[in-house]
C-alpha cells in the first residue's frame, strides 16, 4: 500500500542528474516507490529557467510530485522545505544533490553553494531523523592513471571546487545522527545531460563529423582513466543506498561501510567558517564508489562520438602540445570558435532548423586544461558487493550514445542532418 512506502525528498540537481531520479521515484509507467515526492532547487520549472528535458515535466505532473523553488542558502528555507504537506508522513529519505557543478567557479562561491548549502540540508535532516541521506558527489578529484582507486585509498580533489566538495563530504560526515551515505559517482551520461564534459564533447566529434576532418586531441595518447556511469545508475545506486541505510541506520552502516575522509584544504580558510569539521579530525561515513564496467580511459571514451560521427582522433604533435601549456586559454577559445561556427552552421541546416538547444561544443578554456593531467578511475566492487547494487547500464558505447542523440532529436534540440 501507499502509506508503506517512504516520503522523499530531492534537494538540487535539477540541472544534474535529480530529473532522472525523479523519474525513477515517480516513474511515466509503474507504480510510484514513494507515498509522495517533493523536489526542491533554485531554478524555476514552469516557466523553465534551466534545461529540463523532454521527459521530467511529465514527472512533475504526477500527484504524488510536487516541485518547490526555493533559495537554499538561507537555513530558515531549508528548515521550511522538510516540512511535509498535510497529511503526507515526514520525509524519511533524503537525496542531497545540491552543489555548484562547475569546478571553476571561484571558492567564496563554492563555500556558499555547496559547503553551506548542504551543511544547512545535513543538519536539518538530522533534526528531523530521517531514516536515510544520501549525498551524490561528482567525479571531482584525481586517481592514479591506472585507475581501480577503491573506496579506502585517499584522493586528491582537483581546486578550486574539488577542494570544497570534498570538504562538505567531512563536514556531513561530521554531523551527528545523520544517516548518510556518500555516493561517488564517475563522469555521467546519459538522455538529457546537458551539463559537464559529456555534452560538450559529443558535440565537438559532431562537429568533425560534419565537416568531415579527424578531431585533433591536446590530450596525449596514454592510458589515463576515465570512468563513466549511465545517470540511471546514479538514480539507482542513489536508491539502492537509501534502502540499505534505512534497515542499518548509521553505527552499524560505518562498521559495514565507513572511510575516513581525510583533510584536504588549507586550515585557515577553514578554521574561519563557522561549524567546519576542524583541520585534523577524521569524520567517517560509509562512502561508496560508483562507475560502469567500461573502465574507459580519456581516448577510449572519446573514440565512443567519434566513431558515432564517421571520424577520428589525431593527437598534435610534442612541440604544438607544449607550446598550448604556455597559452592554454588563447589556443582554447581559437578552437572554440572554430566548433561554435561548425555547430551554428549545423542548427541551422538541420531540417528542421533547431533554433534553440541547451547543446554546445563550447568547452571553458580551464577545463580543456584539466583534462590535459587528470585520471579518474574507481573501483566499483564495493557497492555490488556491499549494497548488492547490479549496474542497469554496466557499459558506455556507441549503442548507449546513440540513444541519448536520438532522444535529443525526437525533442528538436539536436540536428538532423540525414
Amino acid at each position: 500500500m501507499a502509506s508503506h512506502k517512504p516520503a522523499a525528498i530531492i534537494l538540487g540537481g535539477v540541472n544534474t542528474c535529480s530529473r532522472a531520479l525523479a523519474q525513477l521515484l515517480v516513474p511515466l509507467d509503474g507504480e510510484p516507490l514513494v507515498s509522495h515526492l517533493r523536489i526542491v532547487d533554485k531554478y524555476s520549472v514552469a516557466p523553465a529557467t534551466c534545461y529540463l528535458g523532454a521527459e521530467f515535466p511529465k514527472v512533475l505532473e504526477k500527484p504524488e510530485v510536487e516541485y518547490r523553488q526555493a533559495n537554499l542558502t538561507v537555513p530558515s528555507i531549508v528548515e521550511s522545505c522538510f516540512n511535509p504537506p498535510e497529511g503526507t508522513a515526514p520525509y524519511a529519505y533524503v537525496f542531497d544533490l545540491t552543489g555548484e557543478a562547475r569546478n571553476d567557479r571561484p571558492e567564496e562561491v563554492q563555500i556558499a553553494n555547496t559547503l553551506k548549502v548542504a551543511r544547512f540540508v545535513g543538519l536539518e535532516a538530522a533534526k528531523r531523523n530521517v531514516k536515510a541521506y544520501v549525498r551524490v558527489h561528482q567525479p571531482c578529484f584525481n586517481t592514479p592513471e591506472k585507475g581501480g582507486l577503491s573506496e579506502k585509498e585517499d584522493v586528491k580533489p582537483i581546486p578550486p571546487g574539488g577542494v570544497w566538495w570534498h570538504e562538505t563530504l567531512r563536514t556531513l560526515a561530521s554531523i551527528e545522527d545523520l544517516n548518510l551515505v556518500v555516493l561517488r559517482a564517475g563522469y555521467v551520461y546519459g538522455p538529457y545531460i546537458d551539463y559537464g564534459l559529456f555534452a560538450a564533447a559529443i558535440c565537438v566529434a559532431a562537429c568533425y563529423g560534419y565537416t568531415k576532418q579527424p578531431m585533433k586531441s591536446m590530450h596525449s595518447p596514454g592510458k589515463h582513466a576515465f570512468n563513466t556511469v549511465h545517470v540511471d545508475d546514479v538514480a539507482g545506486a542513489a536508491w539502492a543506498c537509501a534502502e540499505w541505510m534505512a534497515g542499518l541506520g548509521r553505527k552499524e552502516a560505518d562498521a559495514v561501510a565507513g572511510e575516513p575522509i581525510l583533510f584536504h584544504n588549507d586550515k585557515a580558510k577553514v578554521k574561519a567558517l563557522d561549524a567546519a569539521c576542524a583541520p585534523d579530525a577524521k569524520p567517517v561515513a560509509p562512502v561508496f564508489n560508483l562507475v560502469d564496467d567500461s573502465n574507459h580511459t580519456f581516448m577510449s571514451w572519446l573514440g565512443v562520438p567519434t566513431a558515432l560521427f564517421g571520424t577520428t582522433i589525431e593527437h598534435f604533435d610534442l612541440f604544438t602540445r607544449a607550446m598550448a601549456k604556455i597559452n592554454m586559454d588563447e589556443l582554447a577559445e581559437d578552437i572554440n570558435e572554430d566548433h561554435v561556427g561548425t555547430w551554428t552552421k549545423m542548427i541551422t541546416a538541420s531540417s528542421p532548423p533547431v533554433p534553440n538547444t541547451p547543446l554546445s561544443p563550447y568547452i571553458h578554456p580551464q577545463v580543456v586544461g584539466l583534462f590535459e593531467k587528470q585520471s579518474f578511475g574507481l573501483d566499483n566492487s564495493k557497492i555490488k558487493k556491499t549494497v548488492g547494487y547490479a549496474l542497469k547500464r554496466p557499459t558506455y558505447g556507441g549503442d548507449e550514445l546513440k540513444e541519448v542523440v536520438d532522444k535529443w532529436k525526437a525533442e528538436g534540440s539536436w540536428p538532423v542532418l540525414e
